[in-house]
């Protein structure tokens, strides 16, 4: 499973001035504290878009005497946050009241989404989508756009205006949705086709293969996007699984021939290295071993599942699986990845898990990363990486401050962050090297 490295093209304009940073550091290879390495006052030399070291500010700053420094004190410089399971046609539904899924998808999500055939609307929503999500420190997303290619391209032109890594897809189905919104097997086809040759390996983009889930996606149309993949093996594939107990009973009258959920999936060809399953809540031993065999990643959606009522995660899957955190907005109900932070560390002491802040930044970062093919480029504060960075105020508000000022470590400190935390907290981003 760690060798799923998906490759796209360096962005050719990934360019910035060489700066050096200075504030606190905290660098995660793993989730295990053990590894972490905290330097109170460290810095991060970063140019030509790539972090080119880090160490302790003193060391970096003689060996750079003429790079200029920002110093930002003691806030923490983390890479940016990787939300690796949203919905940007829903940014404007976003905590939209009293529905579990089934009724929330044709109450609000279908009429949202049936807006954006109109290309305008498209890249108003596409501009406020990231003006939000970049001002949470999110530096990295996988979303699903509507069945309208011009929502994909309204997307792709904003991502690569702003230079963000980004993944999407035109989200396909064929079945079960308003009829505007419904394409057929060719048309999912040909028009994922159309937009992998015109946005996927472009700069910093790259595409998913998108069929929302089997409810929506007919046995025909699953098989035309599972061979779609094989031609283009280094697409990711992004769908939902076992969100809800009501939606699995539903797959179950759907297609009483599979042998699961995940078998809709499987025999089609949607399921190996580089498939991005949201939500996996309700997952048979089957599945799970089918998951874990191929490589395949489980996205956690915690502010999602509790809005909508989907249930509990098991966070014990990281252990063995791939495992990336999400917003899953707007069914999750914040655009913040630390508020989806402490979701995931609820949900997780509802299950008598108890998650440490390691595992909680981790996922955040290098565990997204590695769920979208993505390590050897985002996700860690390291020599080599895309300069992708959030600078953390560990004392935005009286509360956290208070709480803070208690520390007696870094992980003390930085938890009321996490847990109370919000675009307050986010004191700068740095996309590829260059200040947001």
């Amino acid at each position: 499973m760690d060798n799923l490295n998906v490759t796209w093209l360096s962005c050719p304009t990934m360019t910035s001035t060489p700066e050096i940073l200075v504030g606190q550091t905290l660098v995660l290879s793993t989730a295990d504290p053990a590894t972490a390495q905290h330097d109170s006052r460290g810095a991060v030399l970063i140019a030509d878009g790539k972090v080119q070291a880090v160490g302790p500010a003193g060391d970096i700053r003689r060996a750079h005497p003429d790079v200029p420094v920002t110093d930002h004190r003691d806030r923490l410089i983390l890479p940016g946050f990787i939300d690796a399971h949203v919905h940007y046609p829903q940014t404007a539904i976003i905590a939209s009241w009293g529905k579990r899924l089934i009724d929330w998808l044709n109450t609000y999500t279908f009429p949202e989404e049936m807006r954006f055939g109109d290309p305008d609307y498209a890249e108003e929503i596409a501009a406020r989508f990231f003006d939000i999500s970049l001002g949470n420190g999110t530096t990295t997303v996988a979303t699903y756009c509507t069945s309208h290619p011009e929502s994909v391209t309204a997307f792709f032109t904003e991502a690569e205006r702003r230079g963000v890594r980004a993944i999407a897809g035109k989200t396909c189905m064929d079945r079960n949705a308003p009829e505007a919104l419904l394409d057929t097997a060719a048309r999912a086809y040909d028009e994922s086709k159309a937009l992998i040759a015109a946005w996927h390996g472009r700069g910093r983009l790259g595409y998913a293969i998108t069929p929302r889930f089997t409810p929506t996606s007919t046995d025909e149309q699953l098989h035309a996007l599972g061979a779609l993949w094989a031609e283009h093996p280094d697409c990711l594939m992004q769908t939902h699984l076992s969100e809800q107990t009501d939606e699995i009973a539903w797959v179950r009258e759907l297609c009483p021939d599979a042998r699961d959920y995940l078998d809709t999936y499987e025999a089609a060809g949607l399921l190996g290295p580089g498939g991005l399953f949201g939500h996996a809540i309700h997952l048979t031993d089957r599945e799970k071993d089918r998951l874990r065999e191929t490589g395949a990643a489980l996205i956690h959606c915690p502010t999602s599942n509790t809005f909508i009522g989907s249930g509990l995660f098991d966070m014990s899957l990281a252990r063995t699986h791939r495992v990336g955190l999400a917003t899953d907005t707007g069914g999750g109900s914040s655009f913040s990845m630390l508020r989806t932070m402490a979701a995931a560390y609820e949900i997780a002491q509802l299950r008598g898990q108890s998650l440490h802040p390691a595992e909680l930044l981790w996922l955040a970062t290098g565990a997204s990363a590695a769920a979208l093919g993505q390590q050897h480029r985002v996700g860690q504060l390291k020599p080599g990486m895309e300069a992708d960075l959030v600078v953390l105020d560990l004392a935005s508000t009286p509360a956290i401050k208070q709480r803070a000022d208690r520390a007696d470590t870094i992980w003390e400190t930085v938890f009321p962050t996490i847990m109370m935390g919000d675009d307050r907290a986010i004191h700068a981003v740095y996309v590829a090297g260059n200040r947001v």
